[in-house]
């Protein structure tokens, strides 16, 4: 049964960082391209940083050079390394494949930037 199982998120204040972690089971995130999404209420997820099976990395707009998404493939676990947070920041992430098959939606792990 695959599960994905995101953690490290928490209250920041604006200008702080955060790691956060996917732990995969019941496949192996190094052989796909991974993922992490956030959502906020009333919008709908997006993804903010991939990594692709050979490692290739992309980010969207808002987050390029504040943030890095990594991964552990011994551990079979994703990073997302944020810095510099700003409170529109403030959501659930969540990682999965990229694209993302909708079974493999883990609870995610709220993030909020906040003074």
């Amino acid at each position: 049964q695959v599960q994905l199982v995101e953690s490290g998120g928490g209250l920041v204040q604006p200008g702080g960082s955060l790691r956060l972690s996917c732990a995969a089971s019941g496949f192996s995130a190094s052989l796909n391209a991974m993922g992490w999404y956030r959502q906020t209420p009333g919008k709908q997820r997006e993804l903010v940083a991939r990594i692709s099976a050979g490692g290739s990395t992309t980010y969207t707009n808002s987050m390029k050079g504040r943030c890095t998404i990594s991964r552990d493939n011994a551990q079979n676990t994703v990073y997302l390394q944020m810095i510099s947070l700003k409170p529109e920041d403030t959501a659930v992430y969540y990682c999965n494949t990229a694209p993302p098959l909708p079974t493999y939606w883990g609870k995610g792990t709220l993030v909020t930037v906040s003074s």
